[in-house]
Formats: structure tokens, sequence, C-alpha cells
């Protein structure tokens, strides 16, 4: 009978086949094809519920080669063919110069591009900003390195949007990611980000949306998936990452989640639930004088911290968010004269 009982628990719930794996999110029991199954669905699900996309789009998959991008890579020209979305997808990377990781990782798309016939566009931060992210951590060390990164990042990947023409920009961001942001918000009393960062689409004011099929997908689950599917990923962590202070966030979260697995919506729920008081400031959205890219000040965060590369200050646009105006034309004409001025691009994610 304790026999009988112990094979019992190790059925699919929802088949009654030999069970798997245990789902992170609801603790359910499943075999390899209801987890599947139930995984494609749900994501579907946000799909069609968000309206997130509209037939005859063109919309670029942000694309690193890692575990999130990968999936959403797989899973979306998969459900775009089940469900006849209708969309043109392509791919979308950015080499940020880093010798090791990227080089390595771009390796990894090459191959995505092929195994799931989907174009591809690379762009790099020593084309749109004259530097690598090599010559940036050369330059100011790594105690501030995810400041750049993040913040070149983001513009590159509207400015490969843009070069590709697409209507939609999606992103691999999922669960785990949108709680740890919450957090890190309400940490750091970023009112303006808060406001937004739970938002499956943000952008829709700029040229170019983003969205986030995984909002709702947990990390745990995307790795299964791709576990178990056999889909070809790149898993070293970046080498200047590990002490970014997302990383602290990332743990508590994790904490969290194995002593309730539902914390994490929980906070993602909470997040979407916030509501800013009328008398909070809010910056006003305008656009960069220098580059035409959305910005709340004269210049963007993009434009203040190359400036201070260029004019050999790396640190000025760190910890402020005022534009700072000043001669930076020497290391331009040092990098072949590549500028960002006059390149329009869309809009900030979180």
């Amino acid at each position: 009978m304790e026999q009988e009982r112990e094979r019992n628990g190790r059925l699919c719930c929802l088949c009654s086949g030999r069970a798997a794996l245990r789902r992170p999110k609801t603790l359910q029991q499943l075999c390899r094809e209801c987890f599947f199954r139930v995984f494609e669905d749900e994501i579907h699900q946000v799909i069609v519920s968000n309206g997130l996309f509209t037939r005859g789009e063109r919309v670029a998959i942000g694309a690193s080669g890692g575990k999130d991008s990968t999936v959403l890579a797989y899973v979306l020209a998969k459900l775009n063919q089940t469900h006849d979305y209708g969309l043109h997808l392509f791919l979308l990377s950015v080499d940020e110069g880093i010798t090791g990781y990227r080089d390595d990782s771009l390796e990894t798309v090459h191959r995505n591009q092929i195994q799931y016939g989907l174009p591809l566009k690379v762009v790099s931060y020593k084309d749109l900003y004259g530097w690598t992210m090599d010559e940036i951590v050369a330059t100011i060390g790594k105690k501030n390195n995810c400041t750049f990164c993040g913040v070149f990042r983001r513009q590159a990947l509207d400015r490969g949007a843009a070069l590709l023409k697409v209507d939609k920009l999606v992103t691999g961001h999922n669960a785990d990611d949108i709680a740890e942001t919450v957090l890190l918000n309400i940490l750091r009393g970023d009112i303006a980000r808060l406001s937004r960062c739970t938002s499956i689409t943000t952008g829709e004011d700029g040229p170019i949306p983003r969205c986030k099929p995984f909002k709702y997908t947990y990390e745990k689950e995307i790795v299964m998936y791709a576990y178990f599917k056999r889909l070809d990923y790149f898993s070293t962590e970046c080498i200047y990452s590990p002490n970014a202070y997302r990383g602290f966030a990332r743990e508590f979260i994790k904490d969290l989640e194995r002593l309730r697995p539902r914390a994490v919506l929980d906070i993602i729920r909470s997040g979407e639930n916030f509501r800013i008081s009328t008398t909070a400031k809010m910056p006003e959205q305008g656009t960069c004088e220098r580059c035409g890219y959305i910005s709340s000040q004269k210049w963007c965060k993009a434009c203040v911290l190359l400036d201070g590369l260029n004019r050999g200050l790396p640190k000025l646009g760190i910890g402020q968010s005022h534009g700072v105006i000043g001669a930076s034309g020497d290391r331009n004409e040092r990098n072949g004269g590549k500028t960002i001025e006059s390149k329009q691009c869309g809009t900030l994610d979180f």
C-alpha cells in the first residue's frame, strides 16, 4: 500500500502518466509533455489577453544567447506558427565587447538563427559609442560598470530595432526579473520606474514599444523547459556582473521563493497595485538635445555617461541624472568619428 501511494504521488496530475518534474510555480507533478503544453499555453494566454501583437507586425526578439532569450525565441516562433499570429520575427543581439563572454554567447545566437530560421541583426557598442565594455571597465574599474552597460544596452537595442524597422521589441524578462526590479525600485525610492516596471508593455508613446511575454513565467521553469527541450543556449554569467547590486535583490527573491513559491507573483501583483500619490513630482518626458533619444533631462543618461568617458572623466555621470554639456570630440575622432548624434531611437524600459 505504501509503495502504491508513493508511485501514485509521482503520477502526472494532468494525464496520469509518469511525472518527470514538479512545477516551481504550482508544485504540480507533471510529465514532460504536459509541462511543455502548460508552459506554452500560459505564454499564449498572456500574449492574447494582453493584446501584445497584431497580425502582420515585425517583431524583434532581444537575443543574448542565454536561457531566457533562447526559450523566448523558440516558444514565440512555435506559437507564431501554431496559433497563426502572422508575425514577422527577427533576432536582435547587442555585442557589448566583453571578451570571453559576449563573443562566445553570440556564437550561440548565430546557431539559434539557423536552428529557428530567423533573420539576425547584431549591433555593437564599438560602432554605436566608440567604446567596448572591456575598454570601459579598464577605464572605470568594476564597481560601476553595470551602470554603463545597462544604459548603453537599452539604447543599443532600440537602435537595432529601428534599423530592422520593427513594430515591437520583445525581451526575455521573466517573473523573477520583474519581482527583483519592483524590490530594487522600492529600495532606491525610484517612484518613476516603480510606476511602470510591472507593465507588460512599455514605451507605447515611443516609436518602438517593448513587450515582456515572460512576465509571469518563473526563471526555474524556463530553465526546465530549455533543459528538457535540449535547447542550445549559453549559460555562463557575465564576468563583470558578480558584484552587481541587483544580485543581492535576486538572492533575497530566491530565499522568499524557497519558503513560498507564489512570493514572486505576489511581489509583481503588489507592484501592479501600487498607486503613486498625485502630489509626487514625476519627471517630464522629452528628448535628448544631443542624440534625440527619449529623456527627462537635456541630455539622456547614455550621452552623459559617454561624454564623461570621452572627456577622461568616466565617473562624471554616475549617480546623477542631469545632463553635462561639454566638449567630447577628441575621443570621437580617435574612434573613427563614431557618435550617437542624429540617430533616432526608441524608449527606455526599466
